[in-house]
């Protein structure tokens, strides 16, 4: 089993508000779907980064930006701008940090050219 860390700050704030907003009630219709659909992401991921649902695949431009493998897993699919996490291995040994949440990209040319990644210096848990 996988330790699932959140890049910083993006990641890291993305889902400390949403674990605040669910557990007070007051996340609207759309947070709620979010912190669903991450939480399973993230659970998948912490068993199998190759899970058939999350149709992980590197992405060579991401990986040649970053000097690192960039991973991308599905949030979901079938769905307009279906919504992807960017992953990497590490810090640790067993460790995956998701550093990215996007929707897919529309454009096939240059596609992965507006992405930004959370930083992995200063991972948390």
């Amino acid at each position: 089993m996988n330790k699932i860390r959140l890049g910083i700050p993006e990641m890291k704030d993305l889902w400390d508000g949403l674990c605040g907003k669910v557990d007070a009630g007051k996340a609207n219709k759309d947070e709620q779907a979010l912190y669903k659909k991450l939480g399973k992401a993230m659970s998948l991921l912490s068993n199998n980064p190759r899970h058939p649902g999350l149709e992980t695949h590197e992405i060579s431009s991401l990986s040649q930006r970053y000097g690192m493998k960039v991973w991308e897993s599905y949030l979901e699919n079938h769905t307009p701008s279906a919504g992807r996490i960017f992953w990497v291995y590490g810090p640790n040994r067993g460790d995956i940090t998701i550093i990215g949440l996007e929707p897919h990209p529309n454009d096939k040319v240059k596609a992965y050219d507006r992405v930004t990644l959370s930083s992995t210096g200063d991972i948390v848990g």
